[in-house]
């Protein structure tokens, strides 16, 4: 789960998505550019050169999108961003799994 101001730091992947109406590295309205080398070009997800990733700081696990705080395990049950930690949804009423 992440929030709307946070869905602008994802990283884009290198290969053009088949559903183009919902996705967001498509050569239509600006999303890519045509002949543009996406591996020197993008923000990497995972940087190679890097040995540490970031800990979960609720249960301590590694996290393996880069730039977030949070797994996607504990974001979803707490109903926060991943990435910054803003409470999304009222969860009260809701009967979760624990995923």
């Amino acid at each position: 789960m992440v929030c709307d101001k946070c869905e602008k730091k994802l990283g884009k992947v290198i290969t053009p998505d088949p559903w183009k109406s919902g996705a967001r590295n498509t050569t239509e309205g600006g999303g890519r550019k045509i002949g543009e080398n996406k591996a020197l070009t993008a923000r990497s997800r995972a940087s190679p050169y890097t040995t540490s990733f970031n800990c979960c700081r609720i249960c301590r696990q590694k996290v393996h999108q880069a730039g977030s705080h949070y797994c996607q395990a504990c974001a979803y049950k707490k109903a926060i961003c991943a990435m910054c930690g803003v409470k999304m949804l009222n969860t009260k009423n809701y009967k979760q799994s624990s995923a």
